[in-house]
């Protein structure tokens, strides 16, 4: 059976004038459905230029991504945005969430750009607010919201369409070790209750460990292959 996700033989190279710079050199990877897998390795390996790959933000310079069988990196740019916008959902380290709107609103955000209508986008980000425990808050913005509870927010905007997969970049990284430790317990969560596939890039040791698997990035591939 084809792996939930697969990564073949990917190539990223960026060019800085005559200069070429490899991040990824023939990398290789698997990830199977509803499992939580971190991505970890130094500043530089190429963590967060795979993510970005793997979750269709960039393109290979060569290689292919598979999702069950299906070559997502030849997609074209429109069915590209069209299947991002279906199967995949992002938290990143900064949550990028939009100050002059409610927790509520950019929540619902993700939805109407996915195609919902207003009253569906709306109710889905309630239930989602209230699922990550955050109902009472909906209406605050960013600036009034602790750092754990705008990556809540984040965390419930990734999932409104949703998706199949979230991919996610240093979701911890500037929280404290408690609100740090309770992100990742509703990460588990998610997964038991409603089956994502998570796979994050992390330089937190406790996460990694409790990842059901820990892929190491050494000079653009997975250490060991």
């Amino acid at each position: 059976m084809a792996s939930f996700i697969r990564a073949e033989n990917l190539v990223r190279i960026y060019r800085d004038g005559d200069d070429e710079i490899t991040v990824l050199d023939g990398l290789d990877l698997a990830v199977e459905e509803s499992e939580i897998v971190a991505i970890v390795g130094e500043s530089g390996a190429g963590k967060s230029t795979l993510l970005h790959i793997l979750g269709t933000l960039d393109r290979p310079t060569s290689g292919r991504v598979l999702y069950k069988d299906r070559d997502v990196s030849s997609l074209s740019e429109s069915d590209m945005d069209a299947f991002r916008n279906r199967e995949v959902g992002f938290v990143f380290q900064f949550h990028h969430l939009l100050p002059e709107f409610s927790a509520l609103e950019n929540v619902a955000m993700a939805g109407l750009v996915g195609g919902m209508v207003r009253s569906v986008a709306l109710e889905k980000a309630r239930e989602l607010l209230d699922y990550v425990g955050l109902e009472h808050r909906s209406g605050h913005r960013p600036p009034k919201l602790s750092g754990g509870e705008r990556q809540r927010v984040a965390l419930a905007r990734a999932l409104v369409n949703q998706p199949r997969v979230i991919f996610a970049d240093e979701p911890t990284g500037n929280l404290d070790h408690t609100t740090s430790d309770a992100m990742h317990d509703l990460i588990w969560e998610m997964r038991g209750s409603l089956g994502q596939t998570f796979v994050v890039v992390t330089h937190n040791e406790r996460l990694a460990k409790r990842a059901d698997r820990t892929v190491r990035l050494v000079n653009g591939r997975v250490e060991g292959t």
